[in-house]
C-alpha cells in the first residue's frame, strides 16, 4: 500500500485517539455531525488516505470536546502542513508514488535502520555507483531516459544526513554487496571510500555482515525501519522487491522487524571491525 505523509499519519492517529477516548465509533461521529462527515470520509482522515481541511479538523475537535488550545493549535498546524510540497515533487515525472512516499518519510524521520543484502543503501551511494545500479536494475520501460534525474534524486535524498538536525542512520550491509564488480575504473573503490568517510560522522554507523556469518534473519530479505522519535506509533518499515514495494505500519509487525534488526546488529561485525573490513576490501580494488 502507499504510505501517506508523516504529518497526515500523525494527524490521523491523534484524531483516532480522541474519538477512541470518547468511546465513539465512526458511525457515532458521522451521525452526530449532522451530515458533515460520512463514515468513509472519517475513515480516510484517520488512516491519512485523504488530506484533511482545517475546517473539518476544527469541526471534529469540537465534536470530540477537545478544549486544549495547545492541542488544537498543534493539530491545525499538522493539517496545514500536511499538503506542503517537498523538493522531490519537482521530480514527479520520474518518481513512482511509492518512491515519493519513501522520500517523504526519510525527510521527517529522526532515525533510519536498514539492512541491505545486495547493494549499498541509497543514502550512502556515490553518483557513479547509483547510476550503474539504477541503469542495470530498473525493469520499467523508458528508464534509460530518466537515469540522470533519478541519480539527482538519490543524491539529494542524502541531505538528511547533513542537515541541521541530521537523521541518525544505522546501516548493516552484506559483505557481498561490498565486493560487487562494477564496470568503470574506480567506481567501487570510490564507493567504499564514501562509506569510510560517512562512517566518521557521529550520526552514521555502518556494520558489515560477513560472508561467513551463520544463518540470520536478514536472509529473509532487505528492509528499512524509519523511526519518528516521540511518535513510535508512526514508525514504518519499507520493503521492496523487483515489482513492488510494501509499507508495514502495524505496530506489532513493526516490532518484529525492530527485533530482527537487533539480531542483525549482534550477528554483524562491530562498527570498528566493519571499518577495517571495508578498508581491506577497498584496498584490494
Amino acid at each position: 500500500m502507499s504510505a501517506p505523509t508523516v504529518r497526515r499519519r500523525r494527524l490521523g492517529t491523534k484524531l483516532r485517539a480522541l474519538r477512541d477516548g470518547m468511546g465513539a465509533t465512526l458511525e457515532d461521529v458521522a451521525e452526530s455531525s449532522a451530515g458533515r462527515f460520512t463514515v468513509a470520509k472519517l475513515s480516510r482522515l484517520e488512516t491519512a488516505r485523504s488530506a484533511a481541511k482545517p475546517a473539518d479538523v476544527e469541526a471534529l475537535l469540537d465534536l470530540y470536546g477537545a478544549k486544549d488550545e495547545e492541542l488544537r493549535t498543534a493539530l491545525l498546524v499538522l493539517t496545514r502542513e500536511g499538503g506542503r510540497r517537498g523538493w522531490w515533487q519537482s521530480y514527479r515525472a520520474v518518481l513512482s508514488p511509492v518512491y515519493e512516499d519513501l522520500i517523504s518519510l526519510e525527510s521527517e524521520a529522526t532515525a533510519v535502520s536498514m539492512w541491505q543484502a545486495g547493494t549499498i543503501p541509497g543514502l550512502l551511494q556515490t553518483g557513479d555507483y547509483a547510476r550503474e545500479f539504477i541503469r542495470t536494475t530498473a525493469m520499467a520501460e523508458g528508464v534509460e531516459a530518466k537515469v540522470d534525474a533519478l541519480v539527482e534524486v538519490r543524491l539529494a535524498r542524502q541531505a538528511v544526513l547533513t542537515r541541521e538536525n541530521p537523521l541518525t542512520l544505522w546501516a548493516i550491509i552484506a559483505e557481498g554487496a561490498l565486493r560487487t564488480k562494477i564496470a568503470g575504473e574506480g567506481v567501487m573503490r570510490d564507493q567504499l571510500s564514501r562509506l569510510l568517510a560517512l562512517q566518521k560522522r557521529p550520526n552514521v554507523n555502518i556494520q558489515v555482515m560477513p560472508s561467513d556469518a551463520p544463518p540470520h534473519v536478514g536472509q529473509m530479505g532487505s528492509y528499512t525501519l524509519l523511526g519518528f522519535e516521540e511518535h513510535a506509533d508512526l514508525d514504518v518499515v519499507h520493503t521492496e522487491s523487483l515489482t513492488s514495494a510494501l509499507y508495514v505500519e502495524d505496530r506489532a509487525q513493526v516490532g518484529v522487524y525492530r527485533e530482527g534488526f537487533g539480531r542483525l546488529m549482534a550477528a554483524a561485525l562491530g562498527v570498528e571491525a566493519s571499518t577495517e573490513r571495508i578498508t581491506e576490501i577497498r584496498d584490494q580494488q
